[in-house]
């Protein structure tokens, strides 16, 4: 924490001193501007003294041009600081910038590694696995409460088939069991005739048919 305070102590005094830097920069820039308002003046005021000396008093007009020069000499020297100043006014202002920038920068970076401190690829990788599992729970319970038919009774389908094949047995052996009733005996003739060849024939038909019948019995009860 004193590391922090320390380096925020630091940047503090830097941005200031940057900052008094440009201030001190700029006031200078604006003492040289008067100088050369000032020098320019002097200029006019020197060439117009040659000009009306130039005839009448050629050592007078001679004196102001090597003044005027003289001006024109220090108004050059005047303007190449002026460049030298506000060269160094753009440095420090783009150093400046820059600092911010990577403070601005480095607060980013920090910020990232304070959430990213307690995250990890596997913490990441359970969260999702549970998310996942949570997922499946939350569907299987939507699922049961859409169909609530049953009321959670599980339903074997073995045993549904097996009871159906009772069922159908059951209604074959209701049908076998009506043609085991089938009349076995033929009425007797109108005209009141006892056994005989005819008698004996329809018996023996009646006992092939009730064979059949029992022999088709056996093939579907199997």
């Amino acid at each position: 924490m004193s590391g922090w305070m320390s380096w925020f102590a630091g940047k503090k005094n830097t941005t200031e001193g940057a900052r008094d830097a440009i201030v001190g920069l700029r006031q200078q820039l604006l003492m040289l501007e008067k100088k050369e308002e000032h020098l320019n003046k002097k200029i006019e005021e020197e060439m117009k003294k040659a000009k009306g000396n130039a005839t009448s008093n050629k050592r007078l007009a001679m004196a102001a041009l090597r003044q005027k020069k003289a001006h024109e000499n220090e108004l050059d020297r005047i303007a190449g600081t002026r460049l030298t100043l506000e060269t160094q006014v753009n440095a420090i202002e783009s150093a400046n910038l820059n600092a911010e920038t990577m403070v601005a920068m480095k607060k980013g970076a920090d910020a990232l590694k304070g959430i990213h401190s307690n995250l990890t690829a596997e913490g990441v990788d359970a969260t999702m696995d549970k998310i996942r599992e949570q997922m499946d729970l939350t569907n299987e319970i939507s699922d049961a409460i859409s169909n609530p038919v049953g009321m959670g009774i599980v339903l074997d389908e073995d045993d549904l088939k097996d009871e159906l094949e009772a069922l159908e047995q059951e209604q074959l052996d209701d049908r076998l069991a009506g043609a085991d009733r089938v009349p076995s005996h033929i009425p007797t003739s109108p005209i009141g005739q006892t056994a005989g060849p005819s008698r004996v024939a329809a018996q023996a038909e009646e006992d092939d048919e009730e064979a059949q019948l029992r022999q088709l019995q056996a093939e579907l009860a199997m």
